[in-house]
């Protein structure tokens, strides 16, 4: 049975800022891994590479079973047609106004750092349009990818409202299990990776193609989270089976995050590293998305403002923090000499100067509109 005047969920709604704000430490500690990326420091950091690791491995799939359960959510409230220009609106505008606004400065920034400005002529027409695309989605994928889930999501979810065959089966069989959900996503995890394999055998260089990779590749991923998210509010049942503390979920994902960084050590991309990843991440996701919830609805189903803020303020400090923790990564990190310094030092300075320009921002009508895609007078939310 759909719901369609739900009580507000406080801890889906403080789960989703802490996830979207969990993206400046992890990028922060990308600068200080064993991890390859556009800035790193002299000598690696084991522990940040670990704590890396943790929340590369879980943040992305919780994030987009959280957004597949407001998604459905609002589906219910609003017109279809309707339901789709507000979803896509409030993500395609914030992500059209950060191209030109953060990416491309972004972009023309790390040309001069790695001095690359000078090779550009020596790129043919599509090597320049791949690595446009690249560096001006670059951390933009997430917002992309809402937008084309959310365009799927009309058909999906038109079916879901009108299907009651879940809510049938479990009348007359035995209920949902964390089990069969497991066997579920292991599959899923299984085909993602024959898709993947089969590419890299058949037509590698596709998989080097930015728009592909963000539009097909991470779509097809997290697709399964966004329609987890959606069938748990659609059935309360469901919905309960996550919010329940499991330990085996608990003990499962930790062996998994174990499996994980061992296969980021010694894997190979030119054998299973990224099939082997999928499969991991598929199911470990899944019981993460277990661990989260049951941890959120424990402690943090409770109205705060503080929360509130940070809710307000997660879209535009995700927006802001990719080119300002680049900037910290490019021109700060060389003089501190102590990763576990200078990675607290990135996050004072993200974070502060984030939280500067958030307030700004909403002080300026049209700045407001373009990062959160709502015109109003007033803070808003997302």
């Amino acid at each position: 049975m759909s719901k369609t005047t739900p009580q507000r969920e406080f801890f889906l709604d403080s789960i989703r800022a802490w996830l979207m704000l969990l993206g400046i430490p992890f990028h922060i500690s990308l600068i200080y891994s064993s991890h390859r990326w556009h800035v790193n420091s002299t000598d690696a950091s084991w522990y940040l590479t670990l704590f890396n690791d943790f929340i590369h491995a879980f943040r992305m799939q919780v994030f987009f079973a959280i957004s597949g359960y407001f998604s459905y959510m609002l589906f219910l409230r609003y017109p279809r047609q309707k339901w789709w220009k507000v979803r896509v609106e409030r993500v395609g505008i914030p992500m059209l106004t950060a191209i030109p606004l953060l990416t491309l400065p972004q972009f023309i920034m790390l040309q001069h750092v790695k001095g690359q400005w000078n090779n550009w002529h020596n790129l043919s027409g599509y090597q320049q349009y791949n690595t446009l695309v690249w560096d001006l989605i670059s951390h933009l994928w997430l917002l992309l990818v809402l937008v084309i889930l959310t365009t799927l999501g009309m058909a999906i979810f038109q079916g879901l409202k009108k299907n009651n065959r879940l809510a049938q089966l479990s009348a007359y069989s035995q209920p949902l299990t964390m089990g069969k959900l497991s066997v579920l996503f292991l599959v899923f995890g299984l085909c993602y990776a024959a898709l993947r394999h089969a590419l890299f055998v058949f037509t590698p260089s596709i998989l080097s193609d930015g728009l592909f990779n963000f539009a097909v590749m991470q779509t097809l991923f997290y697709l399964p989270f966004f329609l987890l998210g959606a069938l748990m509010f659609k059935y309360d049942k469901l919905k309960a089976l996550f919010t329940t503390p499991s330990r085996g979920c608990l003990i499962g994902s930790t062996l998994l995050l174990v499996v994980y960084i061992v296969n980021q050590r010694y894997g190979s991309g030119d054998k299973w590293l990224y099939e082997a990843e999928s499969v991991i991440t598929m199911v470990m996701g899944l019981w993460m998305v277990n661990v989260v919830f049951a941890f959120g609805h424990r402690f943090l189903n409770s109205h705060s403002r503080r929360v509130t803020y940070l809710v307000n303020a997660s879209l535009f400090i995700y927006l802001v923090h990719h080119p300002l923790t680049l900037v910290y990564g490019a021109w700060i990190t060389p003089y501190i000499h102590s990763n576990l310094l200078g990675f607290a030092a990135g996050l004072v300075f993200v974070v502060g100067i984030a939280l500067i320009l958030y307030e700004i921002h909403l002080r300026i009508p049209l700045l407001r509109f373009l990062f959160s895609g709502k015109p109003q007078n007033k803070a808003v939310s997302v």
